[in-house]
């Protein structure tokens, strides 16, 4: 159930997009740098985070335009030492933080079946789509706390979604929906704090994942999770959208 979010005081809601930061993981490339680029578009300074800081560094410079508060980071989500690592940094330099979009993602195991899946490639799975949002989101809600609001998108999947099921990927699929479940669970933990919680489906989008076949562009997958990012106070929370609507869990 998509609830609203508290109508009080809050004031993040006060700080001007150019003064708001965020972090995006996974923005190396696909929907993650779309994301990264749309919100430094519009003005926030952004932590664009990769596994490998270079990769993130290199998509940045591609960008070539300085007016953008791009920020490359190392950050492996599946690491603990590397997710506080940019959680400190953060708070040295910046002392809260404003948005979190989760969008790391892998396991796209499209060719495995749950009655013979391989429990190594799920538990891997398990760790980068449900642990690392989850870590990631326990480091940035007591920064998020400080300013009194905040947004979290967990970029999430269509085939995580219980209305429509279907037989393969069982491994990407469990574990979105795990993902679905945390972020119910986390904007009901936070209802009233002004941190508002959600989950995005971006659509069958031409990445190395989705492959050339997708018809979304990155930048048409990354239009919800930017629309989430930027509610406004009193926004949606605990839901789950897709073309910025309400879909079934």
């Amino acid at each position: 159930m998509v609830k609203r979010g508290s109508g009080g005081r809050i004031r993040n809601a006060s700080v001007p997009p150019a003064g708001r930061i965020a972090v995006v993981t996974g923005a190396n490339r696909g929907i993650g740098w779309a994301i990264a680029r749309g919100l430094a578009e519009r003005g926030l300074t952004v932590y664009a985070t990769a596994r490998d800081a270079a990769a993130a560094a290199a998509v940045i410079a591609k960008a070539r335009s300085p007016a953008l508060r791009l920020i490359p980071h190392q950050l492996d989500v599946t690491d603990e030492h590397s997710v506080e690592a940019l959680r400190n940094e953060i708070e040295t330099k910046h002392g809260r933080l404003d948005v979190l979009v989760n969008n790391a993602g892998a396991y796209y195991d499209a060719r495995q079946r749950a009655s013979s899946a391989d429990i190594a490639t799920v538990r891997a799975a398990l760790e980068v789509n449900l642990l690392g949002p989850w870590r990631m989101c326990v480091a940035a809600v007591p920064l998020m706390r400080r300013g009194r609001g905040g947004r979290i998108v967990n970029v999430s999947s269509g085939a995580g979604s219980f209305a429509d099921p279907e037989s393969g990927a069982p491994a990407y699929s469990v574990s979105k929906a795990a993902l679905n479940m945390l972020t119910v669970k986390l904007a009901a933990d936070l209802a009233g704090t002004g941190i508002l919680v959600n989950a995005a489906c971006p659509g069958w989008v031409r990445t190395r994942m989705g492959g050339p076949r997708a018809p979304r562009t990155p930048e048409q997958g990354a239009d919800t999770p930017i629309w989430l990012a930027m509610l406004p106070p009193g926004g949606p929370t605990g839901g789950f959208f897709r073309n910025r609507r309400s879909i079934a869990w």
